[in-house]
Parts: C-alpha cells; structure tokens; sequence
C-alpha cells in the first residue's frame, strides 16, 4: 500500500516516517497524484479543511481516486455541526463519566493525536472520539455540569502546534501508521477480514456467547480473518471486508452509525442501515405491510392531535407500542381509558407517533428467521409464565421467558413460511425474525425483526452448525462478488 502524508509545504516540517511519502498539496491534487492507485492511504495534514480549500479538496478528490483519506468529507462536514457532534457523543456517555468522574475540575481541554493522547487518564476517551470523528488532530472539551458533557470537539492543524507538540504529533502519527492491519502472530492470514460488532454490556444479546464462537469458527473454516469489535472500534471499520452486527439495533444509536459507515466504506454489511431502518420502527412496519395487503392485526397510528384512534378503531383491550421498542420493552397492554391515558404521558416524551395494535392472545408465537431471501429456522416462542408476552420484564429489571421449540421447516404450514417471505421480500435480502400469530388457521405478521436472535441451543437446535456455516458462506460470496 502505498502510504502518503499532504502537507502544503513538504519541506518546512522534519515528518520521517518509515515508509511513508511526503508529498506537496500541489502535487497530489495534480494529475501525477491521480495515477496512484487504488491501494494508497492518506493522511491530509493540510492548513485547513474549510469548504473549496486546498484541504479539501486533497480530502475530496482522494475519495474520488479511490484512496483512502483521513479525514474524509463526511467528517469535514460533521465539524460544521457542533450540535449533531455533540448529541452523537452522548451514546458514549457512561465512557465519559468513567474516564472523568476521578477529575477534581471544572473544565478538561486535551489534544488527541491519532487517537493518542499525552494523558493516561484520558486515553480511551482520546480513541473513542478519534473513532467517531476521524481527524488527525482533535481539540476537545468538556466541562462538568451535573455530569461531565463534550462542550466542544474540533479538528486543529500542525500550524497549530508548538514544536513539543509536534514532535508528539510525529511520535504518535508513527504508531498509527505502524499499527493498521497487524497479522497476530501464530495466526494463519486469509484474504479477507470480518468484524462481528457485539455489546459486552448488553443483557439480552442477540447471540448468546456460545453461538458466538461458533460464528468465528464458521467465518474462519470459509475464509475469514475475524475479530470481534465493539462500538469503540468505529474507526477501524475501512479495514475489513465485512461486518455482522450482533448486537441489538437501533436507527438513534451507534449501530446505525457503524452500518452506514461499513457500507460507504464498501463492506457487506448484516444488517445493513436500510434493513436497520425500515424494521426498528414499527410504525413504518406496519404501514408497509398493509399497503401490499399482508395480514396484521389491526392497527391504528396513535398521536397527540388524534389520541383516540385505536379506541374508534380496535377497542378495548389493545397493544400500545412505542416504534423502536426491542425484546417486548416499550410494549403494553391497554385495559381501559385510564391506562391509556397514564401511559401516553410517558410513550409521547419519545416519539410523536406510537402504534395501537389489536390484542391477539395466543399461547405462542411463530418466529421465522429469513436469510438471503430463504428460509433458515422456525421456532414458537412460547408466553412467559402467567403473562402474555413472550418476555415478562420484571419491576427489578430482570426477565422471565418463555420456553422456545424449533422446527424443521418442511414440518411447518407452507402458509406460515409464505407469509414470512412476502413481508422480508420488502425490507431486503438479509437476515430476518418474522414474528407472526396464527389464529383460527390464519397467520398474521406482527412484526419484522432485523438482527433476529441467534443462540445456541435454540435457532440452531434442527440445523446445528449449518446455520452459522450458511450465514458466514454468503457473506464471503457477496465479498467476492464485490472484489
């Protein structure tokens, strides 16, 4: 790969890195620097990145070459809003206090070079706004109010630093150079990387350690390189070929953001942002299966200039659900008008559209995992105890569930694998949970689950291990296909 370092005037500033180039602003923007290849990564040191400056455009036509560039656009573009920087640091606020909550002051200000910082303490927080706003050289600050909050994040240059500084800047840019795509020793290298994105934090993962490991061991036996990454890892993204994200996800979060990465970077992505999208909000969901006449139940789209549509449309009890809801949270049964009207001070506070659904009580209900546009398991999901959904959340927070059965799928009604086709024919092509009651012979989509569960011992229980063989083989057919 051949490694650059854009700066305006090459020869003022002593930047030795082994095996990195030097090169003018001037040069690489000419036609010579058009004739690298594709495989050519750089690091754009220019005085500014404003809009139409020399900056910007080294940023711009890099990507336009197929190089690789930090930063890229997308992140000029994030800076010129302080506001939506801000509000995507608060996904990583536990980071925050945990890095800061020591601090006797006020007022932190600390440059991130790289990623790396000069203080310790603040290391990890220094990689984790690196890699969620790749710039070679961050200012940030954050002050202390009831807890700590980014105040301000921006993208400074080396005419801003002193000469201490940048012998830092060289130190570190050295390492960061030094360190990407490093071959584990013992390891056996093959043609392409997986990054398999999980939540070690996260109660109700959709895979349970145990299919984890199995899906390492299926990517590896087809050809995969794999490292499972977290959400503090967005940075390293451009380096793999793939990702399978398995962990639960969400339009308003740190999935989305990584889906959407994954893809502009040109990896094949499960799920990808538009499975993301259209399946975690349920008023979208149900929206589109009644315009192409799937059965649903009955529904009504509740808001706060028309808070008596599912009374005039469904009655007495119904289903009140908040549209990004995952594992039954933020679903609830509605007995009377008093009910409804307690709970529409809280579900109102996050969406301004929920959805009513009709109340089908059923001892079970259907799953079909869709995969690649086929059938891959059936299972029931059978209510928890003396409840009547499938997971009951408990005032301590934990839950109960229910008991699951898989079946072959040529055991099944053909009606219940019909249904679920049609549904996940409009979302996508990639991994699927239909949720779906039968009742009276009838099958009724209740919902499409991107980034269904996975689990040992339980989706797996028919196919064993040719389930995770099946995902991680397409996977690696859709990789090719893009080589």
């Amino acid at each position: 790969m051949n490694k650059l370092i854009v700066i305006e005037k090459p020869h003022k500033w002593q930047l030795d890195i082994p095996n990195v180039d030097l090169v003018s602003a001037q040069d690489y923007l000419s036609d010579a620097g058009g004739q690298l290849g594709k495989n050519t990564k750089v690091i754009n040191l220019c005085k500014s990145y404003q809009y139409q400056s020399v900056g910007y455009y080294v940023s711009l036509l890099a990507e336009a070459r197929g190089h690789r560039v930090l930063p890229e656009v997308s992140t000029i573009q994030d800076f010129r809003f302080p506001s939506m920087i801000k509000d995507d640091a608060q996904d990583f606020g536990a980071i925050i206090q945990k890095c800061l909550g020591s601090s006797s002051e006020s007022k932190l200000e600390f440059k991130i070079y790289f990623g790396y910082t000069e203080e310790l303490t603040v290391s990890s927080l220094g990689m984790l706004l690196f890699n969620l706003f790749q710039s070679p050289i961050l200012k940030a600050v954050f002050v202390k109010r009831e807890k700590w909050v980014l105040e301000n994040l921006r993208p400074m240059n080396i005419y801003d630093l002193t000469s201490e500084e940048r012998e830092k800047l060289q130190s570190f840019l050295g390492l960061f150079m030094s360190n990407k795509k490093v071959v584990r020793k013992n390891h056996q290298r093959r043609r392409f990387d997986l990054a398999i994105l999980v939540n070690p934090e996260d109660p109700n993962p959709p895979s349970n350690a145990k299919a984890l490991q199995k899906f390492v061991k299926a990517a590896e036996e087809v050809g995969f390189n794999t490292e499972i990454i977290t959400k503090n890892d967005y940075g390293k993204i451009n380096q793999f070929d793939a990702l399978f994200i398995r962990e639960t996800t969400n339009v308003n979060n740190h999935t989305f953001r990584i889906a959407k990465k994954a893809q502009a970077e040109g990896l094949v992505v499960i799920d990808d942002p538009q499975s993301i999208m259209r399946c975690t909000n349920k008023v979208y969901l149900n929206e589109l299966m009644r315009s192409y006449g799937i059965n649903t139940p009955k529904a009504a789209i509740v808001s706060k200039d028309n808070q008596l549509a599912a009374v005039e449309k469904i009655g007495y009890p119904f289903i009140l659900k908040e549209p990004d809801g995952a594992f039954s949270k933020g679903v609830k049964k509605v007995q009377n008008e008093a009910e409804f009207n307690e709970l529409l001070k809280g579900f109102f506070k996050g969406s301004e559209l929920l959805i009513a659904q009709e109340f089908m009580p059923t001892p079970f209900d259907w799953r079909v995992g869709i995969f690649n546009g086929k059938p891959l398991y059936v299972c029931k999901y059978f209510m928890a105890r003396n409840h009547w959904q499938i997971i009951d959340w408990k005032k301590s927070g934990k839950a109960q569930e229910g008991k699951a059965e898989t079946y072959p799928i040529e055991d099944v009604p053909k009606a219940l694998i019909a249904t679920a086709l049609k549904a996940t024919k409009l979302i996508g092509n990639g991994l699927y949970g239909v949720d779906i009651k039968e009742l009276n012979k009838k099958f009724y989509v209740i919902e499409v689950n991107d980034n269904p569960n996975l689990d040992a011992g339980i989706e797996d229980k028919i196919l064993k291990n040719r389930l995770y063989e099946t995902i991680m083989e397409t996977l690696m057919e859709r990789v090719k296909i893009k080589q």
